[in-house]
């Protein structure tokens, strides 16, 4: 069910002067050129009701019009947006009936099945007024059966009267459908698909074909929701090659100022993806931003939010973030003095709104936001994150809004999906986190909906030999704690390891990978530090000497880990981004995990080993939003 009242995106703008509007007009368009920009933007911000103001204005001020001195100044689709905005919605549905009688019939459905009864009155009207001649006759002249009398009955705006009797099985339909009150009807559907244990859709497209078909499933899916109606027309506008533009322009344009918000939310449910992405990845120019305007609220808006007027803001994309941290505060849900946003989004979601907001709270704060929007808002805002943004920064930003266990788990896994296998991400997550840290991810892996087996089944079934046997054993956590070890027990091991270096290759593997992998990171340190005084050998050396692929890469990473993990982490990410190309995944997963850990010291080895900042890498390199994670120097 959908909110009551306004659900627009455009409404009236305040302080409105036609005049003052007509003038800026006239310069924007006078001279070589047009300014775009400034007409893309007054048009936009203000309702049908007030452009009808301003050419009325302009006419007085300059004795032009102004809807013809702009189709002179634009052109293309950019033209056809502006142009069928400043014409009154009935006058604009009449033009697009008239222009595609007898070849767009799904047009005609479109417009015909989801316009109300006073809506269906003015476009007779105007249609009457702009081309002399009755709407009636030049439909039903293109049209023909039962096609045709739905047409009829639906122009003649007979919702909830009319005849009784039709006489055939498909005017049963017709008198059904376009003869009761979309109160009636609803139940009607409800209690037919309980009788017939399926929907009337079903029915219809069993029994009906063609337009007639196509104009029925309008009819049905209207009365069920206008704007579930209107978030398919959009999707089928623009999915595939070509958009079908006149499809875009009219329902952008007739639903600004009725329900674009719910438009947009029932897209967002029903694609994954929000509208706006969708527009902005479909078209291109001064027509996109244009469109983009329509989509989302303007700024004067803003007024309306109030802490329980929720249902008046605009609620997708960093809006809603700025909501539910404001109401946190208000509840005194977090403690935490919250930065103060001055400038919302006027179209589109602000992603600088977003990082800032994300990049500057702690991941314990994270999860507080992530229960107050569920609560206040009954929305999952790792979705609606997910449909508001795109590609690495939807990764990054996600990553972010996860526990460290839940993005742990969540990387593990991706490692091991899919025909490859990356044993890199699997070495430095395994090898660089501690106990209880494994053991929170394995708690994760197992608590994860997508997940179907353990962490240690997945990693036993995605990898072999000593490597597979390695990682199992740093994911059993049998790590020994160094408190558990003395002195002489320290000696002993490096006597082991000093032993096992005079072995044959795989009985040094068994041996490295039964120290290695069950000492704590303490106790190892000390263990090397004693292996190099009194053996006078490089642990490292002999691992990149004696052993080979995965394997040497594990022991390898357990021993950087050990000896210098900030270090380790700090070569790991110059060779995410060195040479052609970046490793984002690692990149990501790097950032995310290291930021509220030891980033500091990374930066600091980062930049005595390259020197060179990771800020500045980072900022030549890939994108800006790492940045501003790491940001701080």
């Amino acid at each position: 069910m959908f909110l009551q009242g306004f659900r627009g995106t455009v409404t009236d703008a305040p302080d409105f002067d036609a005049s003052a509007d007509a003038e800026t007009l006239y310069n924007a368009m006078k001279g070589i050129g047009s300014d775009k920009e400034a007409i893309l933007d007054l048009v936009t911000g203000r309702s049908n009701a007030q452009r009808q103001e301003i050419v009325q204005a302009y006419k007085s001020s300059y004795g032009k019009n102004l809807i013809d001195d702009l189709k002179y100044e634009l052109t293309g689709k950019f033209e056809r947006l502006i142009v069928s905005l400043m014409r009154p919605q009935a006058y604009h549905d009449a033009k697009e009936i008239h222009d595609g009688a007898g070849t767009d019939e799904k047009c005609l459905i479109e417009v015909l099945a989801s316009r109300n009864n006073q809506q269906i009155h003015n476009l007779v009207e105007a249609y009457k007024d702009a081309y002399g001649s009755d709407i009636e006759e030049d439909v039903t002249g293109d049209t023909s059966g039962h096609f045709k009398k739905m047409l009829v009955v639906l122009l003649q705006a007979l919702f909830a009267a009319g005849e009784e009797q039709w006489g055939t099985e498909e005017s049963i339909f017709i008198m059904l459908l376009g003869n009761r009150g979309v109160n009636h009807l609803q139940m009607v559907f409800d209690k037919y698909q309980e009788i017939a244990e399926k929907p009337i859709e079903d029915s219809i497209k069993s029994e009906l074909s063609g337009d007639f078909e196509r104009l029925m499933l309008a009819v049905v899916q209207c009365i069920r929701s206008v704007p579930m109606y209107f978030a398919k027309r959009l999707y089928k506008s623009m999915k595939g090659l070509g958009t079908q533009d006149n499809t875009l322009i009219r329902i952008m344009i007739c639903r600004s100022e009725i329900d674009m918000l719910d438009i947009r939310e029932c897209f967002r449910m029903s694609y994954e993806k929000s509208l706006y992405n969708m527009i902005k990845e479909d078209t291109s120019g001064d027509y996109k931003r244009t469109l983009l305007a329509l989509v989302h609220c303007l700024p004067w808006k803003t007024h309306h939010l109030h802490s329980n007027r929720v249902n008046d803001v605009v609620v997708t994309g960093s809006y809603i973030i700025w909501y539910c941290i404001k109401h946190i505060v208000w509840k005194c849900l977090i403690k935490q003095v919250f930065i103060t946003i001055v400038s919302v989004m006027s179209s589109g979601t602000d992603e600088d709104v977003i990082i800032n907001i994300v990049a500057n709270r702690s991941n314990e704060q994270r999860q507080e936001i992530r229960q107050a929007f569920k609560s206040i808002l009954g929305r999952d805002l790792m979705k609606d994150l997910k449909s508001e943004l795109s590609k690495n920064l939807e990764r990054l930003i996600i990553g972010l809004m996860l526990t460290p266990a839940e993005f742990d788990a969540k990387m593990m896994r991706k490692a091991m999906e899919g025909a490859g296998t990356d044993e890199h991400a699997l070495i430095e997550i395994l090898v660089t986190r501690s106990n209880g840290e494994i053991q929170a991810m394995n708690a994760a892996y197992r608590a994860g909906e997508a997940y179907s087996k353990s962490m240690e089944d997945a990693i036993q079934s995605d990898t072999s030999g000593r490597f597979s046997q390695i990682l199992t054993s740093l994911v059993q956590v049998t790590s020994i704690p160094s408190y558990c070890t003395s002195t002489k027990q320290r000696d002993i091991i490096w006597a082991e390891l000093a032993d096992a270096c005079n072995e044959d290759s795989d009985d040094m593997e068994i041996k490295f990978m039964s120290i290695l992998c069950t000492r704590s990171f303490p106790h190892l340190r000390r263990v090397f530090q004693e292996f190099v005084r009194c053996s006078n050998k490089d642990i490292e050396q002999i691992i990149k000497k004696e052993m080979s692929g995965d394997v040497k890469q594990a022991m390898y990473g357990i021993v950087r880990s050990v000896k210098n993990q900030s270090n380790y982490f700090a070569e790991r990410l110059y060779k995410a981004m060195k040479g052609m190309g970046t490793d984002d995944r690692a990149l990501i997963r790097i950032m995310v995990s290291r930021s509220e850990v030891d980033l500091f010291n990374i930066r600091k080895e980062f930049k005595e080993t390259h020197d060179c900042s990771l800020h500045e890498f980072i900022q030549v390199e890939t994108m800006v939003v790492s940045f501003h994670i790491l940001h701080g120097d």
